[in-house]
């Protein structure tokens, strides 16, 4: 089975490639199957390795850059290939050609980045805390220091945690402020139910790019196509298998 990406039209373009990739088309097995890219998780090594290579090449493209995720708001540039390969941080931005640059999720919402014009490009993790604290107005920035322009920008969230599926707590709300719109009451009193993939769309809508939408897959409830992090936790299984998001000028 070859590897299975989800593409969005608004990234889409001449001298660009890029792919939400799904858990289909890898060589691990178990909780793992089969197309975990996370060198984080427990998987074999070797497969981790065999499943970012076959991701990477389906993009037509030979470097992957990801980042050591800590769910902060540190945006890294990735100016040529001698550039460090495992920093701490949520969000690389590049204009280098034959690099990909990607983002590791399973419930959190990854966000791939594109500016035409300038030839400028970015890959975010966004979970609750990193979208909470700023992480793409930060990746935003950064992309404007290599000569973006806002209203060039492109930016697609792609296959996260569903409102439907994200239960949070009484007090989760209150981080967020004047933020109602993104809660709804949940089915157990006292709880709620949280739209990450709509805050994150409104908060890059805040700043005034030019285009953001969300492609609206549930990695919760679509075990067929993505990990989540939340379904094993819900199972009581040990680990989880993580899903590559990824972007790269060709």
């Amino acid at each position: 089975m070859s590897v299975h990406a989800v593409t969005a039209e608004a990234l889409s373009g001449d001298g660009v490639a890029h792919g939400f990739f799904s858990r289909r088309g890898g060589v691990s097995e178990g909780l793992y199957a089969s197309l975990n890219c996370g060198p984080g998780s427990n998987d074999d090594a070797g497969h981790v390795a065999e499943n970012r290579r076959r991701a990477t090449a389906a993009l037509g493209l030979e470097d992957l850059r990801t980042c050591y995720q800590v769910h902060g708001t540190r945006v890294v540039v990735v100016d040529d290939k001698a550039s460090e390969t495992r920093v701490e941080a949520d969000g690389l931005v590049s204009r280098a050609r034959g690099i990909a640059l990607g983002v590791l999720t399973a419930d959190c919402a990854p966000v791939l980045f594109r500016d035409p014009v300038a030839e400028v490009i970015g890959a975010t993790h966004a979970g609750w805390r990193g979208a909470l604290s700023g992480v793409v107005e930060e990746t935003v920035a950064a992309m404007e220091s290599l000569g973006a322009a806002r209203n060039s920008l492109t930016a697609v969230v792609g296959p996260c945690i569903a409102q439907v599926s994200y239960e949070v707590g009484p007090d989760f709300p209150e981080a967020f402020g004047d933020n109602d719109q993104f809660f709804e009451a949940g089915p157990r009193a006292g709880h709620w139910q949280f739209d990450l993939p709509g805050y994150v769309v409104a908060r890059l809508a805040r700043l005034g790019i030019g285009e953001a939408v969300a492609l609206g897959h549930d990695t919760y409830d679509d075990e067929e196509r993505f990990f989540s992090y939340r379904r094993s936790c819900h199972r009581g299984e040990k680990d989880y298998g993580r899903c590559l998001s990824a972007i790269g000028l060709v």
